[in-house]
């Protein structure tokens, strides 16, 4: 006599980028043993490899690509899976800022966890008088990369070929160029060609890119000092 099949249960969000609905359920046992062997390779391409067969399979929703989604949609759904699959609340360590190293343990609920938008984020950039830029946001890899890679932070070649890997399109009123006919050189060396002024204006798109936060405040147990601190980004939730 075979053993029970235990049904899973499935939720519901909204995507923040599209406002769209996806249903999805937790981990399970064995993805989450997929992720934790991943993440101890310390190997990038296994841990993009795992995030992204785990995701796939949690999505309930079908038409759903996850390495279509925005890196915030990503970030989101990676937080609200894994806080379905351990509990409603996240424990983490957060470092007290009046003294820079007393550490208190703190219980998030993760529904107060959001992805906040900057309202003067904008993914048109104007260069001058004839050319604009459309941006997109980075793609699963980055998002592994950002999130997950400690081998080392990233140095300028790795900024310069993030830049190029957002570009969409370059357009004018006239004519338009978008990222599947240009080559990684041509994006690259446009994006060298650009002015500081037209550079800051992309680097802002960065700044301002949607992402998880949330604020907390904190007494320091030693100097009875109250502090607000920002989490933003799936790291600050998850070690």
């Amino acid at each position: 006599m075979p053993l029970p099949t235990i049904s899973t249960p499935t939720y519901e969000l909204t995507l923040p980028s599209s406002s769209r609905k996806i249903k999805y359920r937790p981990f399970l046992v064995k993805e989450e043993k997929i992720l934790i062997i991943a993440m101890e390779s310390q190997d990038v391409k296994q841990i993009a490899r795992a995030v992204k067969d785990v995701l796939s399979k949690c999505i309930m929703t079908k038409g759903t690509k996850v390495e279509k989604l925005s890196t915030f949609d990503i970030e989101y759904l990676f937080l609200n899976i894994r806080g379905k699959s351990v509990g409603e609340h996240i424990e983490v360590m957060v470092t007290c800022p009046d003294d820079g190293k007393t550490q208190v343990p703190m219980s998030i609920n993760i529904d107060d966890i959001n992805v906040q938008t900057d309202e003067n984020h904008t993914i048109d950039i104007k260069l001058d008088n004839t050319y604009s830029l459309r941006m997109k946001y980075p793609s699963l890899d980055e998002f592994i990369k950002n999130n997950f890679d400690n081998v080392s932070d990233m140095n300028v070649d790795d900024t310069f070929d993030l830049i190029s890997s957002c570009i969409d399109q370059v357009y004018s009123e006239e004519e338009s160029w978008s990222h599947q006919d240009c080559t990684k050189k041509e994006l690259s060396d446009f994006v060298e060609s650009l002015n500081s002024s037209q550079f800051k204006e992309v680097e802002n798109f960065f700044t301002t890119m949607p992402k998880l936060q949330h604020i907390v405040k904190v007494t320091n147990p030693n100097t009875n000092v109250e502090s607000e601190i920002k989490l933003e980004g799936l790291q600050s939730f998850f070690g």
